[in-house]
């Protein structure tokens, strides 16, 4: 029997995230969107490439979230994407309401499943899904630790001329400007990258990654990165499935873990078929310590904002 997986947004990150999970073949996909016919029409694209690519899965879209019903997982990537110039944080308080609402009708209709959200900003986004869906926080986890890491670990791989497979690297905290790229325990086959980038260079690449999303949604003048941030999801959502406990960096509820209570953030973890089944302890230096920490509190201080506005 297949899982079955809700998508919901089907803008440029949904539609993708629901590609690349539709043509792994283990799931049935349902694509959902408030704009009229718009997920249909792309759902059906995606079916008609299942003969070519080689999948049985099924692929509906749908503007109502009756058909999501039951779904072992559910990606939220619903809200208004960042504009040239805006910040994540602009988007605070509208896709509060946004994500508030598409969470309250899967939690209704799906209470069993795995949350996964895409939604900026990212750390705030996922605890305000948290506290309206009422699930255990073991099943309500953020996309960004892998994009991030990602992102860095090709810059790291491009500057030194070698396999991204041969980068090992993670970067924690909030999804912005405030991220933590760990360069204590960041290696290139095995050798610290601290020697082998001189430190300049390498809080460039650092400065570059925290500018990621930025320096695209530049580039595209007309929307933001979706290519990454979908497989990233994807990810997610078959280690999850597949029970295949992945260490990966994700946003988390943290209790004391890290020194941070109360919050999410991203740390690593153990993803499997319960959704975090383990928060991987990391040893940090002072200075990443410290980033870490400053990091939840630019967190924390957007939750006090929508606390205000709620």
């Amino acid at each position: 029997m297949k899982f079955k997986v809700s998508v919901v947004g089907a803008g440029n990150v949904g539609a993708t995230t629901a590609q690349r999970i539709y043509e792994k073949g283990h799931s049935d996909v349902v694509l959902v969107d408030i704009v009229e016919d718009m997920p249909q029409g792309k759902a059906l694209d995606l079916l008609e490439s299942g003969p070519v690519i080689g999948t049985d899965a099924k692929i509906i879209g749908s503007n109502s979230y009756d058909e999501t019903s039951n779904s072992d997982v559910v990606v939220i990537t619903a809200g208004i994407a960042r504009k040239p110039g805006m910040s994540r944080d602009d988007l605070l308080l509208t896709n509060m309401k946004i994500v508030g609402s598409v969470t309250e009708e899967i939690a209704k209709r799906s209470p069993n499943a795995i949350l996964v959200i895409v939604s900026n900003p990212l750390d705030a986004m996922v605890q305000h899904a948290y506290k309206i869906s009422g699930f255990p926080k073991e099943r309500v986890v953020g996309m960004a630790g892998i994009l991030d890491t990602a992102r860095f670990r090709s810059f790291l791989a491009a500057e030194l001329n070698v396999s991204v497979t041969n980068v090992s690297a993670y970067v924690l905290g909030g999804h912005g400007d405030s991220m933590v790229p760990l360069i204590g325990s960041t290696s290139v086959g095995g050798v610290p990258v601290s020697s082998l980038i001189k430190p300049h260079r390498l809080e460039e690449i650092v400065q570059r990654t925290r500018d990621g999303g930025a320096e695209i949604v530049s580039l595209l003048k007309t929307g933001s990165a979706y290519y990454a941030p979908s497989a990233a999801s994807a990810q997610m959502v078959e280690s999850i499935l597949l029970d295949k406990k992945e260490i990966l960096p994700c946003a988390a509820y943290l209790e004391g873990e890290y020194g941070i209570n109360n919050l999410y953030a991203g740390v690593p973890i153990k993803l499997g078929s319960s959704g975090v089944e383990e928060i991987i302890q990391v040893d940090l230096t002072e200075e990443e310590s410290i980033a870490l920490k400053n990091s939840a509190d630019s967190v924390q201080e957007l939750i006090e904002i929508m606390e205000k506005n709620a």
